[in-house]
């Protein structure tokens, strides 16, 4: 007698239930649930399937669910000159999208206004005229702050940082760092309460394990020639999207803001205790290099884009409160960063949990890199073309894409 070896047929058993099984047996709040681990693109994209589907976005609960999600792939809201439209890159797809429900508050068709913060799920942005307006790029909701009722056109305004929190209900601040070192000060925006703090004075750090760095007295333009004869300022000159270049972490209770100062030192301003300190310098003030601060796993990193010989570099650092100096974490391989020699590039970045997004800008190329800081795997990104044209950007900020960030 011949004894089959056929394998049961897959519709049998519990294959068979399974196959049997579709998402309109779940009630309301599983569906919620299942939908709310979907990354975003694809959430939007399947809310066409049907109107049960569609209406989730709306629902109170279906929001609640998404905050539970712990984190999402980020997104990078790209920045360039007279750009008028939202444009994203985003990393769970790898590709770029454009936003197109994203219409700020603007009186004046004519009045700019600039993304200069982000955190969570929303974006800040700033207005030529000095007020901010917080929105949430994926859901286009937006709210304009109130006037910030302090003088700060005799100011220098360094920094511009946000933060958001999520206990019961999503909350966040606004942090600006202004004046000329070493007088500066602070002022915080509070979502929870919807009005500006008073301003607070910021006291340099005097305590005798004050790190040992450039004084701050001789943070002027210095002027050197280059190897190629031409003339060097040594001034930080940032582009206007990332001329508040700066980042916030909350460590063991204490927040500190971070800022590049107009020579390229890195100043630490620790709101918790109201003091600032500026870290050694990572190359002399007589070097050409360009230099961008971001924030991963709650880190300050610094990465640094520079020419020595007949080489170029592009190397990622943090700073050793330990041992008081600065180490290497990080560098692009020098067949990538070569491609740099001699081409006056600048860098502008942005730090999402481990990773890093580099713009490399020079007359003659553009280019975006994404670096995973635990594998130390550099990843050139494809060209972003729209309508058969290849655009260009100058800078980005990273936020998640979160359905449930109320402005």
């Amino acid at each position: 007698m011949e004894h089959s070896l056929k394998r049961k047929s897959p519709e049998s058993g519990d294959n068979l239930l399974f196959n049997r099984f579709s998402l309109d047996d779940l009630n309301e709040d599983l569906l919620e649930r299942v939908l709310s681990w979907l990354p975003t693109s694809s959430f939007f994209r399947l809310t066409s399937v049907c109107k049960r589907w569609k209406s989730a976005a709306a629902s109170v609960s279906f929001k609640l669910a998404c905050s539970h999600v712990p984190s999402r792939d980020p997104w990078f809201l790209m920045v360039a000159p007279n750009l008028n439209q939202s444009i994203v890159f985003d990393t769970a797809e790898n590709s770029w999208k454009r936003l197109n429900h994203l219409h700020l508050p603007l009186e004046d068709s004519n009045i700019s206004c600039m993304p200069v913060a982000a955190s969570g799920g929303l974006v800040c942005y700033r207005k030529l005229l000095g007020n901010f307006v917080v929105c949430n790029p994926v859901t286009g909701s937006c709210s304009e702050l109130p006037p910030l009722h302090f003088a700060l056109e005799n100011q220098s305004l360094n920094a511009v940082v946000m933060s958001t929190t999520f206990n019961d209900q999503m909350s966040y601040k606004i942090v600006l760092v202004f004046g000329e070192l070493p007088n500066l000060l602070f002022k915080v925006y509070n979502s929870g309460s919807s009005c500006w703090e008073d301003e607070a004075a910021l006291r340099r750090n005097v305590d005798d394990n004050s790190m040992d760095c450039d004084s701050t007295d001789d943070d002027n333009v210095v002027y050197f020639l280059s190897k190629a004869g031409t003339v060097v300022v040594s001034s930080m000159q940032r582009s206007p999207s990332k001329q508040y270049s700066s980042v916030i972490t909350n460590k063991d209770g204490q927040e500190i803001v971070y800022f590049l100062s107009s020579s390229g030192t890195v100043v630490a301003c620790n709101l918790t205790s109201r003091c600032f300190l500026e870290y050694p310098r990572l190359l002399p003030v007589f070097s050409e290099y360009s230099i961008d601060i971001v924030e991963c796993g709650g880190e300050m990193v610094v990465v640094l884009l520079s020419e020595f010989l007949e080489s170029t570099s592009l190397r990622v650092w943090k700073y050793d409160e330990a041992n008081r100096c600065w180490q290497q974490i990080a560098a692009m391989p020098a067949a990538m960063s070569q491609e740099w020699y001699g081409k006056k590039a600048d860098i502008n970045c942005v730090g999402a949990s481990g990773r890093i997004f580099i713009c490399l800008n020079s007359p003659e190329l553009c280019t975006y890199v994404l670096c995973d800081l635990v594998t130390n795997k550099w990843t050139e990104l494809p060209k972003c073309c729209l309508n058969g044209e290849v655009m260009e950007f100058m800078s980005a900020f990273s936020f998640e894409p979160r359905i449930e960030a109320s402005v």
